[in-house]
């Protein structure tokens, strides 16, 4: 007999719910729902994967930074 997670794991590859993704940043990252991002016009951005530098352009043309949720 195997446990749960193990099984769960082995048909989905989490041992739990499978996490919900919100889609693919503008530089390819995988955002997950409740992720940090920046947005700006229709493009958005993984907010721990950019420099100091980036988030200081994307804020002077007036990014916002949220959290990735469904609905936007």
């Amino acid at each position: 007999m195997e446990h749960p997670a193990v099984y769960r794991t082995r048909q989905t590859g989490y041992p739990g719910k499978e996490p919900n993704i919100y889609g693919t940043d503008a530089r390819g990252n995988e955002v997950y729902v409740g992720d940090e991002i920046y947005i700006y016009d229709e493009e958005f951005w993984l907010a721990d994967e950019l420099s100091q530098d980036a988030i200081e352009v994307l804020e002077h043309f007036g990014a916002k930074r949220i959290k990735a949720c469904y609905g936007l």
